[in-house]
């Protein structure tokens, strides 16, 4: 058993009998402190206490080409991989396992994030054949040597990760869609295909163990009454550290010029998630705007959407298989901004004034992340944490215009308890009248076809972007302006 955690250990080296005997997950003691190493998936599944069931283990399957028709793509590579969620101790799933799925056990990745109930963390684990790898826990994640480095470039708050998190699971294989396989594809015998059950069940659970993180992370922080490091809190209220993808639920192949509306994901025109959900904003308006289906069939056409694999040769007219993927604000950044609200550290109001400081332009926002200047960076009482945020940012705005994102904070904090959420809500409300107007003209679309491809270059500059399928490539330059929404609905430039 070894350990190496990138960006803080310059070489993997073994772990010695007391940092062995720290690790208390299911990994640990059933494993690795007995001297068994598990070389395949098959093995680790074998040799844990109890024989699976449907009750304690559930098989997961995804696959960036699994939805391309075979035949219009036979040299397509069909790489796929499972996800398992394992119950080992009780009933909550304590073991998350991520293997290649149609290639050689013995040779292919394996993966394990296992909860540790003791020291309340996923412990994160890798076979690099023949050698386990401990690679740092929950806390690794957010230390400023190894946050973004080896696997938390993607599990970046130590938490678990599905970037598809949400109905229809793009990739995944689901009660949405089914990931194709040949008829003789010997695959099918896999004994863990046969198992494999629809991503709706692993969203819930994905939920579930990110809420458990972040309550005993917030637990862990808050527990003397300081927090050393505020700004850990609150960049997932003023940044995006991660996102999800969201589409719409129609195959885009469907689609034509005669189809109905499509409903885009409500994610891409605001943190509803965060906004109507979570802090109860009373929007009044039915259901986010819908764009006509001819608008969407011509914009495949004017941008030259299509799905590329450079690595394979591969390439393909059209979107992705389900229509219009877009990154949305991320569950684990609004959980910690919802459980934060819930304990009292800070107050929905201050959540919502946050957020509404551009709450058009609900991820990858530089206005709300200015206001991360006015976060202390040093410990501060949990009594006094918002309180110092919210002086600090209205001191700032007495001598920046009115445009700033200081000003506009500021105008909404002084606004009445009573009053502010209605306020809000008119807001969005306006707001969505103005989208549900411009979306209806051929060049509005457009404009928002233009914002979502901005939105999807950020996204591929972060390392969750792993996979050149996961999203379409168009006519529009890698080095175009980024764009921003504006309050009117209409797009303009960044800067």
């Amino acid at each position: 058993m070894h350990r190496f955690v990138v960006g803080v250990d310059q070489q993997a080296r073994p772990l010695d009998a007391q940092e062995l005997a720290e690790l208390g997950d299911p990994m640990a003691e059933l494993f690795f402190r007995k001297g068994t190493f598990p070389l395949t998936v098959q093995d680790l599944l074998a040799g844990l206490p109890e024989p699976a069931t449907k009750a304690n283990q559930s098989v997961y399957l995804i696959g960036e080409a699994g939805q391309i028709p075979l035949g219009s793509a036979p040299k397509l590579p069909r790489a796929m991989r499972f996800a398992i969620a394992r119950a080992v101790t009780g009933r909550d799933v304590d073991l998350l396992v991520s293997t290649g799925a149609n290639e050689d056990p013995t040779t292919t990745f394996l993966q394990v994030a296992a909860w540790d109930p003791a020291a309340k963390v996923f412990n994160y684990y890798m076979r690099i054949s023949p050698v386990w790898v401990w690679a740092g826990n929950s806390w690794s994640a957010l230390a400023p040597g190894s946050r973004g480095h080896g696997c938390f470039d993607s599990h970046i708050n130590g938490s678990v990760v599905m970037k598809e998190l949400k109905a229809p699971w793009s990739n995944w294989q689901s009660q949405a869609a089914t990931i194709r396989l040949a008829p003789d594809d010997p695959f099918r015998l896999d004994p863990l295909y046969q198992q494999v059950t629809g991503a709706e069940n692993l969203e819930l659970t994905v939920r579930a163990l990110i809420s458990r993180w972040t309550a005993a992370r917030l637990a862990a922080v808050t527990q003397d009454g300081t927090v050393e490091h505020p700004e850990q809190l609150m960049r997932h209220l003023f940044t995006t550290t991660s996102v999800n993808l969201a589409s719409t639920a129609t195959q885009s192949s469907t689609v034509t010029p005669s189809s109905g509306d499509l409903l885009l994901p409500p994610g891409f025109w605001l943190n509803s998630d965060a906004l109507l959900s979570d802090l109860g904003l009373p929007v009044t308006a039915a259901v986010p705007p819908m764009a006509p289906a001819a608008h969407y069939v011509e914009s495949l056409a004017t941008f030259d959407f299509a799905l590329e694999e450079k690595s394979s040769g591969f390439s393909q007219p059209g979107d992705t298989f389900f229509a219009f993927v877009v990154p949305e604000p991320a569950c684990e950044d609004n959980e910690v901004v919802r459980q934060m609200v819930e304990q009292g550290l800070i107050t929905a109001k201050f959540a919502a004034c946050a957020l509404m400081v551009d709450f058009t332009n609900p991820v990858f926002s530089p206005d709300r992340e200015q206001l991360m200047n006015h976060v202390p960076t040093t410990p501060t009482t949990v009594t006094e944490l918002q309180e110092h945020i919210a002086h600090a940012i209205l001191e700032a705005a007495t001598s920046l215009p009115p445009s700033s994102p200081e000003r506009r904070f500021a105008a909404d904090w002084v606004l009445a308890d009573d009053t502010w959420p209605k306020a809000f809500a008119q807001r969005i409300d306006d707001y969505l009248g103005h989208i549900g107007q411009r979306i209806r003209e051929s060049a509005g679309f457009d404009d928002y076809v233009r914002l979502a491809e901005s939105r999807r270059r950020d996204f591929k500059a972060m390392r969750l972007n792993e996979f050149e399928l996961t999203l379409p490539t168009t006519n529009i330059p890698a080095d175009a302006p980024g764009l921003r929404m504006n309050d009117d609905g209409t797009v303009a430039p960044t800067s």
